[in-house]
């Protein structure tokens, strides 16, 4: 009974120890290969993503019933969140719970990383900036580390009143509000009228903040956050955003809205811009606003389970020039001359048995003023145009029981017009491929804990990784090929 209430249906096969043993030394087999001495920087790592176990605690409920393997949400998950963490019982109201409950969940990674990434530039002479660069090679990092710190608290306020606070921090402890919101549901007894307020992430039906890759190059994805090279705009559709969002969804919540209105400050407060450091064109935001449109349908087929798709599209202008200053410091949100860019696509979540396919694609323009970061009150010079990208990938993840699931992903952004005709048409394309797996040895209401291992190496034409590792510094010709690298171990665990 259970699992037709949570549309998930618990897998017979178990782990063998051979195979989980020999997939190991597969992957320990790219981790060591070439590692040698190098130069070192400081080691990065990768994006926090989300899971709470409080509402299992609250509900009774065990984690599967709305996580394929969490952090990842099944199409129950999806309900409960979108009816505002209600299940529309008597234990929805907070003056339910046992005074000694707290709904919050924290989260951290301790880990074991390897960071490669060649054709990088440094000092002829190791410390000497006076020395020139020498001949490009590899910067290799290694060494154990932690992720950042998610430290989250979601649940009801009052009924049809439901919140999300996240401070999140680096591995350093420095933290930020990843989200803050609160969303008023069933507006006018509707489950077509819920208002969210805040900021929060994109309504995109593949989350990233919720995926299953946690290393420094597979824990993002690319066609998220592109951007060509030379332009001005700090766009990323995977960047939560501030704002206020009008969504509504059927009772199973197979057919599911989003329109939200988005300030043009890519989630920054104060009027301030979230992106550190800055682009050189666009330090403040304008008095603009930013749209963006979703529509979902999922359908039933089977016993193959829930299939989905997810046309979107979002619209938005970003300033080029300001319009006050204050002895000639531009004053936050005074931004002008607002140029326009815009994303379009359409991503899919597929079952065919214990098999998942993720797949997404995204067509994407920026105008000219952006692609090229000139303010729009200066002449464009010859051969300038806007910058057009296509891209796109396919996930799969292999349940092979409810505590170990597969993963894989092949990811790529192509230029189909670069923003200055004098630019190869090649630079700034990525091909991204990324594999590994979770096991999942405690799966308890109170407590997660997964072992992550994963591999992922990106090629970058004429410009450095995404992921910022090596010396930040683009090869020397606009053709050449970066490859880096990322292999990752680690324990993935939330109370």
């Amino acid at each position: 009974m259970l699992s037709e209430v949570i549309g998930f249906k618990r897998l017979a096969v178990r782990l063998l120890p051979s195979s989980f043993l020999m997939l190991s030394c597969m992957i320990l087999s790219f981790i060591f290969i070439d590692a040698k001495p190098a130069y070192t920087l400081p080691l990065s790592h990768s994006v926090p993503v989300r899971a709470i176990p409080a509402f299992a605690r609250k509900y009774g409920l065990p984690c599967s019933a709305c996580h394929t393997a969490w952090p990842e949400l099944n199409f129950f998950g999806l309900a409960f969140r979108d009816r505002g963490y209600q299940l529309g019982n008597e234990r929805d109201s907070p003056i339910w719970q046992n005074p000694s409950f707290w709904p919050v969940t924290a989260r951290m990674t301790p880990n074991w990383h390897r960071e490669s990434t060649d054709q990088q530039l440094t000092d002829a002479v190791p410390g000497n900036p006076a020395s020139g660069f020498g001949p490009p090679g590899t910067v290799m990092q290694h060494g154990f580390d932690l992720s950042g710190m998610d430290l989250w608290l979601a649940g009801t306020l009052y009924k049809n009143i439901s919140f999300s606070l996240l401070p999140s921090s680096d591995s350093t402890g420095t933290f930020h509000f990843e989200n803050a919101f609160v969303r008023f549901d069933n507006l006018a007894g509707s489950k077509w009228l819920n208002l969210q307020v805040g900021r929060f992430e994109l309504d995109n039906l593949i989350s990233e903040k919720r995926f299953l890759f946690l290393s420094a190059n597979g824990g993002f994805y690319q066609n998220y956050h592109f951007i060509p090279l030379g332009d001005s705009n700090t766009f990323g559709i995977g960047d939560n955003q501030m704002g206020v969002a009008l969504q509504g969804h059927s009772s199973n919540s197979y057919t599911r809205y989003t329109v939200a209105v988005l300030g043009s400050n890519e989630g920054g407060v104060g009027f301030t811009n979230s992106v550190t450091p800055p682009a050189p064109a666009n330090n403040f935001t304008g008095r603009d606003y930013d749209v963006f449109l979703a529509f979902t349908q999922g359908f039933q087929t089977g016993s193959l389970g829930v299939q989905r798709i997810q046309p979107f599209i979002y619209y938005g202008h970003r300033p080029t020039i300001f319009n006050q200053t204050v002895t000639g410091v531009p004053i936050p949100g005074t931004g002008s001359g607002n140029e326009p860019f815009y994303r379009v696509g359409v991503q899919s979540d597929f079952f065919l048995g214990k098999l998942e396919f993720l797949p997404f694609f995204q067509h994407a323009r920026d105008n000219v003023h952006l692609a090229n970061s000139v303010p729009s009150n200066t002449p464009l010079s010859p051969g300038m145009q806007s910058a057009i990208w296509n891209g796109g990938f396919i996930e799969t993840h292999y349940y092979v029981n409810p505590k170990l699931v597969f993963t894989q992903r092949w990811e790529i952004v192509r230029m189909a017009q670069q923003g200055n005709t004098a630019t190869p048409s090649t630079q700034g394309n990525i091909d991204a491929y990324s594999f590994g797996y979770r096991w999942y040895p405690i799966m308890f209401s109170r407590a997660g804990l997964a072992w992550h291992m994963e591999y992922s190496i990106v090629k970058s034409i004429g410009m450095v990784p995404l992921s910022l590792n090596g010396s930040g510094l683009p090869p020397l010709t606009s053709t050449t090929p970066v490859w880096s690298s990322s292999a990752f171990v680690g324990f993935d665990f939330d109370f």
